[in-house]
């Protein structure tokens, strides 16, 4: 293991926290939106993820089963929400027979509850890569004297 895993670790904290952000924003954004290019209501999306696992190539008491290490996280895809929220509308011109309308599945409270987890999740990954940067200056400083 690297000095240097521990940056990259955070860095990929951090690098998946903003991509959950810009998803988020895009959900909110579009909570209203009952036509899209596609031809439907705007249907909610959300990041999926996994560890990061490599192997190891040496035996240590920090690897992990069948010789792997995890090295943080990975975007795995985007994933669509396809439910379905119908509203009455007979008004509308989208209205079925019935006069329902098929509206944006977005649940707002949802969407700003996942936005504080991942600016908090943001904050830890920094701070830690903060640390992270700390020790290395003072391993530094220390094989300097």
């Amino acid at each position: 293991m690297s000095v240097f895993d521990g940056l990259a670790i955070n860095t990929s904290g951090l690098a998946l926290e903003r991509l959950k952000l810009d998803t988020i924003s895009t959900n909110i954004a579009n909570v209203n939106t009952n036509t899209t290019a596609d031809g439907g209501p705007y249907r909610a999306k959300s990041v999926l993820f996994a560890e990061n696992v490599k192997n190891a190539g040496q035996s240590n008491s920090t690897i992990a089963n069948n010789g792997q290490m995890s090295y943080g996280v990975k975007v795995t895809g985007i994933q669509q929400d396809n439910s379905v929220k119908r509203t009455y509308d007979p008004t509308s011109p989208q209205a079925d027979q019935n006069g329902y309308v098929e509206t944006s599945n977005v649940n707002l409270a949802d969407q700003m509850v996942d936005m504080i987890q991942a600016m908090r999740t943001y904050e830890a990954n920094e701070t830690a890569a903060e640390s992270n940067k700390e020790m290395l200056k003072k391993a530094l400083e220390i094989s300097k004297g």
